[in-house]
């Protein structure tokens, strides 16, 4: 691989572009491919673009065939990460949940009391305020974000900044009757309805759950669902 291609694709990936490099393995010509830009040597037809196309949607890299020889695309993606709001009792699977998914995990709770290492060995803490907290993290186009705490003063700040970014996930615990209340504060704060249709609201698909167990459960069902609908689409218009 071309170093300059390697360290082009890995700094896409850390700005929170995905990136792939296809290369051909018979001839070695290689081909750097970040959206519509192509930088390389290796002509890459239609077939070629729909695979590196799936390859990054999939995260995954793979090898196809083409008539020159085959080509082995590898994919360059940012990091999946899921911020969690509140350090409630929710939180500790999905923490677990979503770190065995492939997530970096984020615990954020200004009760410093709640966001421990003792309740959260290994995971990483954020013990400021959620809005300040994001601000440090920059949400991107590869984040979800889950608010737990019931709390207004903490999931309302939370929203707003993840309403403001590119998280590809948005969801807030609590029943229908809260999500409404709290969808108004959010319209009152200036959010129109396209922006209240991004928050998954009671969070989690609705399966019957009901130990914390369960309800991450639901929540990370859902955040793949999300993230992989493109997927899903694919595969059901083959």
């Amino acid at each position: 691989m071309k170093l300059d291609f390697a360290r082009a694709a890995l700094a896409a990936a850390a700005a929170g572009r995905s990136a792939a490099i296809a290369t051909n393995l018979r001839s070695g010509l290689q081909t750097l491919v970040e959206g519509s830009d192509r930088t390389g040597d290796l002509a890459l037809d239609q077939a070629c673009l729909a695979a590196i196309e799936a390859a990054v949607r999939d995260d995954r890299s793979t090898t196809i065939d083409t008539a020159e020889g085959p080509v082995f695309i590898e994919v360059f993606n940012p990091s999946l990460r899921c911020l969690v709001v509140g350090a409630v009792h929710i939180a500790q699977p999905l923490a677990q949940m979503a770190a065995l998914a492939g997530y970096a995990v984020t615990i954020i709770d200004p009760r410093s009391a709640f966001a421990s290492e003792a309740r959260f060995p290994g995971v990483s803490l954020s013990t400021e305020w959620p809005d300040d907290a994001f601000a440090v993290l920059r949400p991107d186009r590869r984040t979800a974000i889950v608010t737990l705490t019931h709390d207004p003063k903490i999931d309302d700040p939370a929203l707003t900044a993840a309403l403001r970014s590119d998280a590809f996930y948005i969801g807030a615990l609590g029943s229908k009757k809260t999500h409404a209340a709290r969808c108004r504060r959010l319209a009152e704060a200036g959010f129109g309805e396209r922006d209240l249709a991004r928050i998954h609201g009671p969070v989690g698909l609705d399966i019957g759950a009901l130990s914390p167990a369960e309800i991450a459960v639901s929540i990370l069902a859902q955040i793949t669902a999300t993230l992989r609908a493109d997927r899903v689409k694919a595969r059901a218009a083959a």
